[in-house]
């Protein structure tokens, strides 16, 4: 067994060339258990190694002094560290080792919330996301632990980054519930609720076996977002839903359910009352922020539903009728509406009176047809990728292997192609 100091010289010595990498990779998993008995010792060596240079023999050294409870002064020695590392490491030598990568990038992100500083790991963990990807189709299970950190240090804007990102390889399912749930927080943080629904309902209608509780979380969250977003929300889930969640999905967000169905009676004052009883269970959800928005956009529909009906109506008759407090607050509503396009009219300062309009897109502006063309390519490219994957799967054993035991179970072989005449 070599002593720690002699394998410090080893990693110096062996990180040059890609053929003395792989010797040294052989000498650190022989020594790995040595490491962890003397992982006390470790931290002070690492000031021997340079992590750009000695990558493996430094990740190797700093994962076991991530070991065992850490204190707040631990934590504020280690931060700096690891993120150093993150930074500086090359990335064809962790890759040797992903597993110890991953690991200690997990432990850095636990460290910078016992500091109460989530913003200090979001950098790092974006670079560490970077370094292990086999390709920006890969979710890594570095994906949640990185939205996590960009919500708590409401840092939306720099979790899009991944997030702009078309996953097709999945390595862990439960990494995909974290990352399209975290995921579609942030879009709900910048309120982009169409890609929140997208996401949420990735999580609702994922595969699975038992109910989880990332998927009852989701499933309340795409109810209220539902309602925000399109004023309605329908408890049918797709016929490729799990039949988990089927049954269960309903029973365990039972409130929210209610809530919709309050909700379509277009009751302003029905459903504030049903907030008011319920509000304590909202608020330990995490969830009444979300509630309030509900509530908001409720009067938001009412409006919509107007333009309907009417080509011109006053403002006192706008607040009236979806039970505002004032022409003024209408005025307010109409506006705002106004600018996020979600109604298309006119208000007449002087009388009082809104005009409703028809939308005025004609489709046929170069922005629009540029928006029209980049998805049709998106679609295209799908459906090659989708091609290519069920090649891939139709010559897969483990995926032959289980429809040729299905296909004994039930071989339509056995059975006559045509009916048999018979007597009555």
């Amino acid at each position: 067994m070599q002593s720690v100091e002699n394998l410090v010289t080893q990693i110096q010595g062996l990180s040059s060339s890609a053929s003395d990498i792989s010797v040294l990779h052989n000498l650190l998993k022989a020594a790995d258990d040595s490491l962890r008995s003397e992982s006390a010792r470790l931290l002070p060596l690492l000031d021997q190694l340079e992590p750009s240079k000695h990558s493996l023999g430094y990740l190797y050294f700093l994962e076991p002094c991530t070991y065992g409870s850490i204190t707040k002064e631990r934590a504020s020695t280690l931060v700096p560290t690891i993120a150093r590392f993150i930074t500086s490491c090359v990335a064809e030598q962790i890759h040797l080792a992903p597993e110890k990568f991953i690991t200690v990038c997990k432990r850095f992100k636990e460290q910078v919330m016992l500091l109460e500083a989530p913003i200090r790991g979001v950098g790092p963990m974006l670079t560490a996301i970077h370094k292990i990807q086999a390709s920006t189709e890969h979710l890594t299970a570095l994906h949640p632990e990185f939205l996590q950190l960009c919500l708590l240090a409401k840092c939306y804007k720099t979790g899009l980054s991944v997030l702009e990102d078309d996953i097709y390889e999945v390595n862990q399912p439960r990494d995909f519930f974290l990352y399209c749930y975290y995921g579609g927080m942030i879009f709900i943080g910048q309120k982009r609720f169409q890609k929140a629904l997208e996401l949420l309902h990735n999580v609702v209608t994922a595969p699975m076996s038992t109910i989880n509780a990332i998927a009852c979380e989701a499933y309340k969250k795409y109810i209220l977002v539902s309602l925000i977003h399109h004023g309605q929300f329908s408890t049918n889930l797709p016929k490729y839903t799990s039949s988990a969640a089927q049954r269960n999905l309903k029973n365990f967000c039972q409130p929210y359910i209610e809530l919709a169905n309050s909700y379509n009676t277009g009751k302003v004052t029905e459903l504030e009352t049903y907030v008011q009883t319920n509000r304590e269970k909202f608020e330990s959800d995490n969830n009444l922020g979300l509630v309030k928005q509900v509530i908001s956009s409720m009067y938001k529909r009412n409006i919509q539903r107007l333009t309907q009906t009417y080509l011109t109506l006053s403002l006192q008759d706008i607040a009236n009728t979806v039970q505002l407090n004032s022409s003024k607050e209408a005025e307010m509503h109409v506006l705002q509406m106004i600018q996020d396009g979600e109604i298309y009219a006119t208000i007449n300062q002087k009388d009082g009176m809104v005009r409703f309009l028809e939308d005025p897109e004609q489709y046929k502006t170069c922005e629009m047809i540029e928006h029209i063309d980049s998805s049709i390519q998106r679609i295209m490219a799908l459906s090659k990728k989708l091609t290519t994957m069920d090649e891939l799967l139709s010559c897969d054993p483990l995926y032959l292997a289980k429809a040729g035991r299905e296909r004994q179970r039930f071989d339509f072989d056995d059975f006559d192609p045509v009916p048999q005449k018979f007597n009555i």
